[in-house]
């Protein structure tokens, strides 16, 4: 399943055609501010499993339409006219015994209703369902706002729960719901090139700008020289910037070579990494701390955001480091708000 660009505006439309014309972006067709990962990739996130998709199955399971070209254009002013949201990716096959929650979006109503992964949803609004496209129609077709009961099973264990719809945020939102605030996933299955870190924990301490790309992503070339002044201006205060690409070891260091990347690039050899940050469109790029926890994610290439993640990056260099033997968290965990 191949994963989606994130919404962009016209401007930047006009960006990525203007890069294509002088032939910056060069071995694929740029998709404005962020690529779509192509086919192959896609398949070899499914051998690894669904997580990487998660934000495609959520337009399946909860009420989300494919976005558009349109997705920065302002919202309608009544959101109850655009249908519900409950914040899940569910199993895409029909199944009698109801329908198999993967993942619930952190904050998402679903959530907050206390739904949880590996639950089975087995009626919505009163009405059994088998599929996700069963749950998609009755939740599209109820309103931001509207409570509906939804019937369960969690470990053999039936219980209703009332769900509170709420309104539909962009890709990009989903993204930032699911990891912002929370310890960021631990690297598997990568390949360190020659000067980038083996690990995310060998980076502990230090403040992180984790940058996932590709050498046929046009809007990701935009980003290189940003990402190479920040690394010169503070790597000597506790900066480490770090490109992870899903191209072969050889691709990936000929392509950093050509652009000029100046910080370690590391090989996701089999998109584990990719998956577990969930990136469907390149590039995109997360801020850690020093203690590890996701404080910031920019999806695909906003010139814009240069000056908000440069200003981001001097405040988190400013902040105590942590202990140095601090306790292990779970990736993906809930982190507490940083020491004053």
């Amino acid at each position: 399943m191949a994963a989606r660009p994130c919404g962009f505006s016209w401007s930047r439309v006009v960006r990525g055609a203007l890069a294509w014309v002088v032939g910056f972006v060069t071995r694929s067709a740029s998709c404005g501010a962020a690529c779509r990962l192509p086919g192959g990739l896609a398949g070899k996130l499914e051998a690894v499993g669904r997580r990487f998709t998660f934000l495609v199955l959520l337009a399946l399971g909860v009420g989300l339409t494919a976005p558009s070209a349109q997705a920065d254009a302002p919202r309608p002013a009544d959101p109850r006219s655009r249908g519900g949201w409950l914040g899940v990716s569910m199993d895409t096959n029909a199944s009698l015994d109801g329908v198999l929650v993967r993942h619930v979006v952190r904050t998402s109503p679903a959530d907050k209703a206390g739904l949880r992964a590996g639950d089975r949803l087995l009626k919505i609004d009163g009405t059994a369902v088998t599929s996700a496209t069963q749950v998609t129609r009755i939740v599209s077709g109820r309103s931001v706002g509207d409570v509906i009961p939804v019937l369960v099973r969690r470990a053999d264990k039936e219980s209703t729960a009332q769900v509170e719809l709420g309104a539909r945020p962009s890709v990009d939102e989903i993204l930032k719901m699911d990891h912002v605030g929370t310890f960021a996933p631990a690297w598997t299955g990568t390949t360190s090139l020659t000067g980038a870190p083996p690990s995310l924990a060998a980076m502990c301490g230090r403040v992180v700008l984790l940058d996932f790309w590709a050498s046929w992503c046009g809007p990701c070339r935009f980003a290189v020289p940003k990402l190479s002044q920040l690394d010169a201006k503070y790597r000597g205060q506790g900066l480490s910037v770090v490109g992870m690409t899903t191209d072969e070891a050889e691709v990936a260091a000929t392509a950093a070579a050509r652009l000029g990347m100046k910080y370690g690039v590391v090989v996701d050899d089999k998109a584990q990494t990719s998956s577990a940050y969930g990136v469907s469109a390149l590039p995109t790029l997360f801020v850690i701390d020093k203690r590890g926890v996701i404080r910031h994610v920019v999806m695909g290439y906003d010139p814009s955001e240069d000056a908000k993640v440069e200003q981001l990056v001097q405040q988190l260099l400013a902040e105590p480091a942590p202990p140095p033997s601090p306790p292990p968290a779970a990736s993906g965990s809930s982190a507490p708000p940083p020491s004053p």
